[in-house]
Parts: C-alpha cells; sequence; structure tokens
C-alpha cells in the first residue's frame, strides 16, 4: 500500500470510529431510562427476526462475547422485555423471545431516536445516505468476515 492508501484507510476509520462515539452518545441520552444501546439492539432485532433466538445466535449476531450476551439478556429479562425458556428440543439450550413489554419499550425507543436521526438524515440529504449506504454495508460485510 502507498503513502496516499494508507492516510485514506486511517481517515475513514477514524470518521467511522468518530461518528459511532458522537452517534452512541446522542443515542444513549435520548433513549428510554435505564434503557442502553445494547437492549435496544436487541428489542429491536427480536421485533425485526419476528422470531425466537438462542443467546448464542445473539451473540454471533451482535458481535460480542457469549458472557456479554447473557449480561444483556439478564437485564432485559429482569426489566420484564423479553421470555427466556429451555428450548424444548435440547435442554442444554434456551430460546430468547420479546415480551409484550419489550415491544412496546422498542416501540417507545424508535419514537425517541427517531427525531434525532431523521434530522441527520434531513441534514445530511436523503440522496447522499443513500449514497453512502452501499459503501457501509460492504464495510461491514467485509469487516464480518475477517
Amino acid at each position: 500500500m502507498n503513502d496516499d492508501t494508507n492516510a485514506l484507510a486511517v481517515t475513514l476509520f477514524s470518521e467511522i470510529l468518530t461518528a459511532d462515539q458522537l452517534l452512541r452518545n446522542r443515542l444513549s441520552r435520548v433513549l428510554p431510562k435505564g434503557m442502553e444501546i445494547s437492549h435496544f439492539s436487541v428489542l429491536n432485532h427480536l421485533v425485526v427476526v419476528h422470531d425466537e433466538r438462542t443467546p448464542a445466535q445473539l451473540a454471533e449476531t451482535f458481535h460480542v462475547t457469549r458472557g456479554a450476551m447473557t449480561n444483556t439478556l439478564n437485564k432485559l429479562e429482569w426489566a420484564g422485555y423479553i421470555h427466556i425458556r429451555p428450548d424444548w428440543d435440547d435442554a442444554r439450550r434456551k430460546m430468547v423471545a420479546i415480551s409484550p413489554a419489550g415491544k412496546q419499550a422498542r416501540d417507545q425507543a424508535i419514537a425517541a431516536i427517531a427525531p434525532l436521526i431523521n434530522k441527520v438524515v434531513h441534514e445530511l440529504g436523503t440522496g447522499r445516505v443513500r449514497s453512502a449506504l452501499p459503501v457501509l454495508r460492504d464495510l461491514r460485510v467485509r469487516l464480518e468476515q475477517t
């Protein structure tokens, strides 16, 4: 790699990391009291997939350790946002499903963050956002493969 490519790569990742930090900070401030970004992410995923998942599947989806996912799931279960039951086919596994309270909490979180993210998209312009998505998606896919 030449110096220009190296500088471009460092600048790209620096911008992504900084944007990630700023976005997480802003989202954390507007999420409902007690909800963390990891909680919202799991609840949102369970709503989108319309099905139960094992803790291991969730850990893989979010690229976190099983221990980290167990911690998140314990907090969500304590709050009443998810149900964890034994897998009827394999007693060694558990199955996670979103509860009605979890769906309501997820919907409240969406309502809280929507003005923030919509404002950012509006200010950037929908065309620019649409054109950035393929690059960001390809970047994510490549990083998942390594």
